[in-house]
């Protein structure tokens, strides 16, 4: 290896462990101080790193929050499209999408304090990168299962997935602001909400649609 590609590769080491740094600093001072409280030198201070030394990996403490909030949501995307695409019938994809998302914020603790510390921030920024990945991912695999069970079309599945993706959300912040979060309950009441509204709304249009 040349004393060039040696530098090259030290220094990114060094970016990526600064920005680790920064992101755990992050997650600690935001779930222990709350973000409206929280400002970006008290992120430094938990950090060995310089005071300038934050801008040059992100520009205003905003950022930095998406960062770890996306941080943290990888993997949860991640099981809920391999639970969605393993199912094959339209009440186990609701259910079990629902049951893996209640579950993994009550299970993954750093999220979970994180979400309790700052629900009120997190709702107003709902909007988020992640998040709004997160809900298109929801449509394409809710599309892939219309698919295979000719689901009626008098469901508008861009409708649905945004609605199903905003309920999982608000009823997961109810869910752990809870002394004892109930899992369970909580996917039961959102899967029969959206399957009991799903029934209507097919039958509604089969009904509609009826000769006279």
């Amino acid at each position: 290896m040349t004393q060039t590609a040696a530098e090259t590769g030290k220094r990114e080491r060094t970016k990526a462990q600064n920005r680790r740094a920064i992101l755990d600093a992050a997650r600690e001072v935001f779930t222990e101080m709350g973000y409206d409280a929280a400002s970006i030198r008290d992120v430094v201070r938990r950090t060995e790193l310089a005071s300038g030394t934050f801008y040059n990996y992100f520009p205003d403490k905003a950022s930095v929050f998406h960062a770890v909030l996306e941080e943290r949501t990888t993997e949860l995307r991640r099981r809920l499209r391999e639970v969605r695409l393993r199912e094959t019938t339209l009440d186990a994809v609701v259910h079990e999408g629902f049951r893996v998302y209640f579950s993994f914020i009550v299970e993954d603790q750093p999220l979970f304090e994180l979400l309790r510390r700052n629900a009120g921030t997190v709702q107003t920024m709902f909007d988020t990168p992640a998040l709004e990945a997160g809900v298109y991912e929801l449509f394409e695999d809710l599309s892939a299962v219309a698919a295979r069970i000719d689901l009626s079309p008098a469901i508008d599945l861009d409708y649905l997935s945004a609605a199903m993706g905003g309920v999982a959300f608000e009823l997961g912040i109810r869910m752990i602001e809870q002394p004892q979060p109930d899992v369970e309950r909580t996917a039961r009441f959102a899967s029969e909400l959206f399957l009991g509204g799903m029934t209507r709304l097919a039958g509604a249009s089969a009904g509609s649609s009826a000769p006279a």
